[in-house]
């Protein structure tokens, strides 16, 4: 079984005109789906708690808003924002990869002994379209957490839908792929990472959008396909 997407051709340049929202019941939060360009404001003020939130961690290295802050790199982002209007949790997507040495991933395996099956799964699924998805991050202090989470695990079924992208790739230590898996994504078979530092496992995980639908939560799949007919109506209207 394969999901019923919207038919779009794929996309590399797509424009957004304006930002998509979106209420979530679960978290009783508002998403919005964005790009750079779009509402640089909101990039900025998305990137800025970004690099609050890993620096709590202890890694903002990971983030180095610095090296992203232009957005040349970003294809879409999503924010999530609190009924207070406080942001609560986000992510992006790289642009879609030509190959291997595009993706951070070959940055966070350098010298591990996953790095080679890193690039082939990588250069394997280029040609089909593959998005990368980093700097995700979920407030702290929110009780809605997991639900956060899990919203944000549903994002790979709108980034293929919008680019018309096969696959969709993370990198993340395994206890947050755990909350992953629900919205399709699959561990990949390499051996864990020490990235960014000793105290993590880091792994990757794919999505496939032939296959997606089949690996997720029953739950996961009815609000993601919801959600897709929201923005694809969005995206017709502007």
């Amino acid at each position: 079984m394969s999901v019923g997407y919207a038919e779009y051709e794929s996309n590399d340049d797509i424009r957004l005109v304006e930002n998509i929202t979106w209420r979530d019941s679960d978290t009783a939060c508002t998403v919005v789906l964005s790009q750079p360009n779009t509402d640089p404001e909101l990039w900025h003020r998305y990137l800025d708690s970004a690099e609050r939130n890993y620096r709590r961690h202890g890694v903002e290295a990971a983030v180095d808003a610095a090296a992203i802050r232009s957005g040349a790199d970003t294809a879409l982002f999503w924010t999530v924002m609190d009924h207070r209007g406080n942001m609560v949790g986000g992510l992006r997507a790289k642009a879609p990869l030509s190959c291997a040495d595009d993706s951070h991933a070959v940055v966070e395996w350098h010298g591990q002994p996953g790095l080679a099956t890193v690039r082939k799964m990588i250069d394997d699924r280029a040609p089909f379209g593959v998005l990368e998805m980093k700097t995700a991050w979920v407030s702290d202090n929110q009780a809605s957490r997991h639900a956060i989470t899990h919203l944000l695990a549903r994002t790979a079924f709108h980034a293929t839908s919008v680019m018309g992208v096969q696959f969709v790739m993370a990198t993340a230590a395994q206890h947050v792929l755990e909350l992953w898996k629900s919205g399709g994504g699959v561990v990949a078979p390499i051996p864990a990472t020490p990235y960014p530092d000793e105290r993590y496992r880091t792994k990757m995980m794919w999505w496939d959008r032939r296959t997606m639908i089949n690996h997720s939560e029953p739950e996961q799949v009815s609000k993601a396909l919801h959600e897709i007919g929201e923005i694809s109506t969005m995206l017709v209207a502007s």
